[in-house]
Parts: structure tokens; C-alpha cells; sequence
């Protein structure tokens, strides 16, 4: 769903799919637009946005102009203060998907949403 729209984009675009209870997308919001090979993004944006709508979880997204849609430090470290955020609000952060080309990553599915010092 997102590649098409964000796989080939020249700048960093980070957004969030925000869903309902049952996990159905309410709408698709973009928070940021970055640079060649940043984005800067504060949960409070983030968490604006699925208040508004009325969302119960959310799934983050950005894209790698690189090609590349292998997670930085900074992407993991990043989606630990979202996942922080979220259980503080109540919303949950279910993955990170970062996009590039045609292709992407997702941290849940490396595990990567788990913070470092809680891992088994």
C-alpha cells in the first residue's frame, strides 16, 4: 500500500497509518518531510495526529531515498521513544516499516520493537 505512493520519493517523508480497534485503517497522515537522508519527527506530532482521529494503534512509515530499507541506529532508536509514547498514551505502535524502491523492512518483524535491554 505504501511503496507505490513512497518507495521512490528523492527526500525522507515519515507518516503513520492510524487504525481502529479492530486494526482497520482510518486514514493515512504524513508528519514530516525531511532531507536526502533525514526526517525529523517528535512523538508529540505523531501522537497529535492519532488523537485526532481517534486511533487506538498506528503504524509508522518512512522511506530511504538511498534504496536501501535497512533500519539505522537511529531508525530503532527512534521507534523505542515512539513505542515509549505510545504505551504512555495508550496507543499502541504495532511496526515501523521503512520504505525504499520497491521493497521494504519491518522492525516488528526483526524484532526490533523491543527495546535493547528488555530482549530475551
Amino acid at each position: 500500500m505504501l511503496v507505490p505512493q513512497f518507495g521512490m520519493k528523492p527526500v525522507e517523508h515519515f507518516g503513520v497509518l492510524l487504525l481502529d480497534t479492530k486494526h482497520n485503517v482510518l486514514r493515512t497522515s504524513l508528519v514530516s518531510v525531511g532531507t536526502l537522508d533525514a526526517s525529523i519527527v517528535h512523538p508529540r506530532e505523531v501522537f497529535r495526529e492519532a488523537l485526532a482521529a481517534g486511533a487506538s494503534a498506528l503504524i509508522l512509515f518512512h522511506n530511504h531515498p538511498s534504496g536501501d530499507p535497512a533500519p539505522s541506529g537511529d531508525d530503532v532508536e527512534l521507534t523505542f521513544r515512539m513505542v515509549k509514547a505510545g504505551e504512555l498514551m495508550g496507543i499502541s505502535v504495532l511496526d515501523h516499516v521503512i520504505i525504499a524502491e520497491h521493497r521494504f523492512c519491518s522492525l516488528k518483524d526483526r524484532g526490533d520493537l523491543i527495546p535493547v535491554g528488555i530482549r530475551p
